[in-house]
Order: structure tokens, then sequence, then C-alpha cells
């Protein structure tokens, strides 16, 4: 059975105006590749990362924070916004100092950089301190 042309050309039409609309608005897809110094450098920033938490949780490393007046949540919610390059950084001068000798160093570090983004504005931690305009 063959059907007439017109009305093979309504159903046509009707078929076009129903699908139509979803060509119109359908998402375009984006892809591209990663490089290898992308997945390289991710993973060299997690690393980097863990191992500052890692050397920031010794026992008495965090006295010495404590006592210094920094709450070591705050510290781990601050290493955590912190950008990849300023790990990195931190982690080069925490492998830089000699071992056990540089405890009161790290901390004062920890506590300057610590400052620092509380004057800028970044952070909340020190009550003492006044905040710039962001």
């Amino acid at each position: 059975m063959k059907l007439p042309k017109s009305v093979t050309r309504n159903i046509a039409r009707a078929m076009l105006i129903c699908f139509a609309p979803f060509a119109m608005f359908a998402p375009v897809a984006q892809a591209g590749m990663i490089g290898t110094d992308q997945v390289i450098s991710s993973t060299q920033a997690q690393s980097d990362r863990a191992h500052l938490i890692e050397s920031l949780s010794r026992a008495d490393l965090a006295d010495q924070l404590r006592s210094a007046g920094v709450d070591p949540v705050q510290l781990q919610d601050r290493i955590s916004s912190l950008t990849d390059e300023e790990v990195a950084m931190l982690n080069e001068q925490l492998d830089q100092l000699p071992a056990g000798g540089g405890i009161l160093g790290i901390a004062v570090f920890v506590f300057v950089v610590l400052l620092i983004t509380d004057i800028l504005g970044y952070t909340d931690i020190f009550p003492f301190v006044k905040k710039t305009a962001r």
C-alpha cells in the first residue's frame, strides 16, 4: 500500500515540526585531549598537599602551632584553600629545614602565612587583625 504524496509530505512536515526543537536545543559537546603534563601536575599537586598536611599534623608541630594560637581545624581548612603553587612553596621550604631543628621555624612561617592571608581578608583566624577592604 502506497500513501499519496500529499500524506507523505504532511507526515514529514509534522515530524519536522515535532523534532526541530530537539535539534535546536541539543547541547554541544566540547572534547579535547588532556596532556600528560596536566595529569602529572594535578597528581603532583595532590601529593604536595597530602605531604604538607602530614608534616603539619605531627604532634610536636601541632603543639607548637596551638601554643601560637593557631587552631588545627582552621589550619587544615586553610591548607585546602591554598593554591598549588603556595603548597609547593611551603613543601619546598619544609624540605630545606633541618630535621627536628626547624619546627619553630615552620610554626613561625605558617603563622606568618596565616597572618598575611588574614590581613588580606581571605581568612578570619585572628581576632586582633584589622581586615582590609576586599
